[in-house]
């Protein structure tokens, strides 16, 4: 069939027409679709290229190879006690690891489900994710997010890398060029995660990255926080906390935000309920919505949980070991390793809070009663000005005196104007108005105390306790405090006499001795008890340290010299340096509970000087030991000195009027210990040591400062303060057949006793003494 021209030229007239009538911007919206087309099939693999390559260095930098394959970076290092318990980690953002294998099921399907359910299906990228993006943009409703759990990871690992040269000059132009090139790296890196891990790995990275808020960095760190669990523990409603977090951890707080978690844990229950995980039914997700949100909420720091003091002063230790060496305490993952018994930590913490509780109470009411401040001089007599003197030393003080100047009258109104503040009290923290005068009058008032238990022959210290409370008194009385330490001083006279062939039943009588030190007064030492020059009553030696008589020690010491018992206290383990002066038979040179306790365990170590340590070896985050730590030992003195010096401190519990008879009975039934006291003449200090074979302790008791005084002497004595603590950390530990400390003997020296230690058979050495003429024996008062 042919067509007629009339009939070719009416078809081209129409066309033409129609041609005419087309809006004008059809051409040019098939130009830009054309352009969009070509961007999008040449342009964005350019721009890809571009990026990975970081053209001319505009880009920024890429995360390196190694950081893609090892993203386990920036993890927080443990702290092991020798049991096996976690005591706490040093962190910047306090994360560690996890391998799949530790994530429980309910976790691991509730993540799929809410974040990516096609995650076994894709490579990285989900491209039906990416259209229903596109979809929800241009129909204006909400289709969720497009990335997938790999993105997310890639997000994590690339926006957590603290390295500026990763943002090059395009970034800089603006939100929206940076926004375009950081997604583009994660694209890059998500694949190439892809390339390199499997899709479990994949997983766990992702949970070893995420954020969790309340400084909780990773998954493992999360289930601690908010439910004290480990991850493979969380069950489905956990697991949905959790997981709903991801997108907005501080919105989804349920400890700061409740209604707003539970609301995405439900919106996660929904999903999971949809795609029949566990909940079958809609009766079954109606009652498991319906369940209230459950928290065990503990936030890790320095001032909770076992061993606070001990950690510090460990973190101190590890931040210079790991400077030295070049590595990062606060990133590394290290595992440190310690000496440390978690249950006797436990059980150390516990005694000292029983007994503290007590004594703080009726420190209160002695002074009460004498209606006074417990900060007193030499002579008993209140310090005048006390506060006002110390407040200048407080950080309040130092803060608004630079900005009010020292001499102005509104740095005192300042420090007296009351404002809220929470402080510690043995009954739990309370909340109170206090002004800076009122905090530290306060404060000032607190008896405080440290406590340290040692395995006498590995060295291995056991328990540390610093103090009453490290969140609101960080001042260590372990190693870092030092003070007189009264009678506790005194087994190193009598060691010194072991050593010169004095017995322990070696006589003597109870009178104080004249020292005449160079151009100074004659000086008598007292004993705590009346008559204060002695009875002149005979006594041995182990009488003498048992009742802790002050006259028969300095007898001892003259005897000996003041400058050999200073290089025997040395030998034994004591390192401050020691004031060779007649006084110093009373304890008056100031020693750490530390070294006082390691120098005790010279005795019962046969007389080997093991240096107290805490660590027994330090790991990286794979395994591998960085260091094994060994104990530094040496000999001291001879077995047969040492174990004459265990005899003598047992006097203490089994001579008539010994400072430790008063100790439980349960205790000392089928056990051999040994113990001494120590209280300053000044009542600032009490001290108690106990020994047995194959444990020993040491307790201190007093003021933050030497002018915080007891209301008498009997108050603030050893026997009362400090050994009480000593006796409930023993009962506990003694009670826990765990712990592996067993009641028992001392260990006899390999070649028998050189002498017998029957004193009904003992002879003197001598007579007496050889005494100066000039050092008259007045027993007069």
């Amino acid at each position: 069939m042919s067509t007629s021209p009339s009939s070719t030229k009416t078809i081209k007239s129409k066309i033409n027409a129609l041609l005419r009538a087309r809006k004008p911007w059809v051409p040019k919206a098939i130009k830009y679709l054309w352009i969009v087309f070509l961007i999008l099939i040449l342009g964005l693999p350019l721009h890809i290229f571009f990026v990975k390559n970081d053209l001319f260095g505009l880009y920024g930098g890429m995360p390196s190879l190694r950081e893609v394959e090892n993203p386990e970076n920036d993890l927080s290092s443990e702290i092991l006690s020798a049991d096996g318990v976690s005591l706490g980690r040093y962190f910047r953002y306090n994360r560690s690891q996890v391998h799949y294998k530790d994530l429980s099921p309910d976790l691991i399907n509730t993540l799929l489900i809410s974040e990516d359910h096609r995650f076994y299906d894709h490579s990285g990228l989900d491209l039906p994710a990416y259209l229903r993006v596109i979809k929800g943009l241009l129909t204006f409703s909400n289709s969720g997010g497009g990335s997938t759990l790999t993105q997310q990871l890639a997000k994590n690992l690339y926006t957590q890398n603290t390295d500026k040269s990763l943002d090059g000059p395009f970034a800089k132009l603006g939100k929206i060029p940076r926004r375009l090139i950081q997604k583009t790296k994660e694209w890059i890196i998500a694949v190439n995660l892809e390339e390199n891990f499997t899709k479990e790995e994949i997983i766990a990275m992702y949970m070893n990255t995420s954020d969790f808020s309340s400084n909780a960095f990773g998954i493992k760190i999360a289930a601690e926080t908010y439910f004290n669990k480990q991850p493979d523990s969380l069950n489905l409603q956990e697991s949905a906390i959790l997981v709903g977090m991801l997108q907005a951890p501080s919105f989804y707080n349920p400890k700061r935000n409740p209604n707003n978690a539970l609301k995405k844990r439900n919106e996660v229950l929904l999903k999971i309920y949809r795609h029949k995980y566990k909940i079958k039914t809609e009766q079954q997700f109606d009652s498991i919505k319906a369940l209230p949100i459950e928290l065990s909420y503990s936030v890790q720091n320095q001032n909770q949980g076992l061993a606070t003091y001990f950690r510090t002063v460990l973190g101190n230790y590890l931040l210079s070991y790991c400077n030295a060496r070049g590595l990062d305490l606060y990133n590394e993952g290290l595992k440190i390793y310690t000496t440390i018994d978690s249950r006797m930590q436990r059980y150390a913490e516990e005694a000292v809070a029983e007994q503290m509780k007590k004594l703080q109470a009726k420190f209160y009411t002695e002074w009460e009663k004498r209606n006074r401040n417990p900060w007193v001089d030499e002579d008993w007599h209140e310090i005048k000005g006390f506060l006002a003197k110390r407040i200048r030393q407080t950080d309040a003080y130092r803060l608004l005196a630079e900005k009010y100047g020292e001499n102005s009258d509104s740095l005192q109104i300042m420090l007296k104007m009351k404002k809220q503040m929470t402080v510690f009290s043995w009954k739990g923290e309370r909340d109170t108005l206090f002004s800076s005068y009122d905090s530290l009058n306060y404060y000032k008032r607190f008896l405080q105390t440290g406590m340290m238990a040692m395995d006498p022959i590995s060295g291995h210290i056991k328990a540390w306790v610093g103090g009453i409370d490290h969140k609101y008194f960080k001042y260590d009385h372990v190693q870092q405090a030092k003070r007189q330490p009264g009678s506790t001083f005194k087994p190193f006279i009598y060691g010194l006499a072991m050593e010169s062939d004095y017995p322990p039943s070696y006589t003597l009588r109870d009178i104080s001795p004249q020292f005449k030190p160079k151009g100074q007064p004659a000086w008598y030492p007292s004993n705590s008890e009346p008559p204060a020059r002695g009875t002149g009553e005979k006594m041995t030696l182990r009488q003498a340290m048992a009742r802790s008589v002050n006259s028969i020690t300095a007898q001892m010491m003259q005897a000996l010299g003041a400058e050999n018992v200073v290089e025997f206290a040395h030998r034994v383990g004591i390192e401050s340096k020691l004031d060779a002066v007649p006084a110093l038979c009373l304890g008056v040179s100031d020693v750490s509970l530390f070294e006082l306790v390691g120098a005790y365990c010279t005795f019962v170590n046969g007389g080997i000087n093991t240096k107290p340590f805490f660590i027994t070896r330090i790991e990286d985050k794979n395994g591998n030991v960085i260091e094994n730590f060994v104990p530094k030992t040496r000999e001291a003195i001879n077995e047969q000195t040492a174990y004459k010096m265990v005899y003598m401190l047992r006097g203490g519990v089994e001579e008539s009027h010994g400072t430790s008879t008063g100790l439980d009975p349960e205790l000392r039934k089928d056990n051999e210990i040994g113990g001494k006291t120590g209280t300053t003449n000044d009542a600032s200090d009490g001290w108690y040591v106990g020994v047995t074979h194959d444990l020993v302790a040491g307790v201190w008791v007093g003021g933050d400062e030497r002018s915080i005084h007891f209301p008498s002497w009997v108050f603030g004595q050893g026997a009362a303060t400090a050994r009480p603590i000593w006796a409930g950390f023993m009962k506990r530990v003694y009670a826990d057949p765990s712990t592996g400390i067993t009641k028992g003997q001392f260990t006899r020296p390999s070649s028998g006793v050189d002498i017998s230690l029957d004193p009904g058979r003992r002879k003197n050495k001598s007579d007496s003494l050889k005494l100066k003429e000039e050092e008259p024996w007045d027993i007069k008062n």
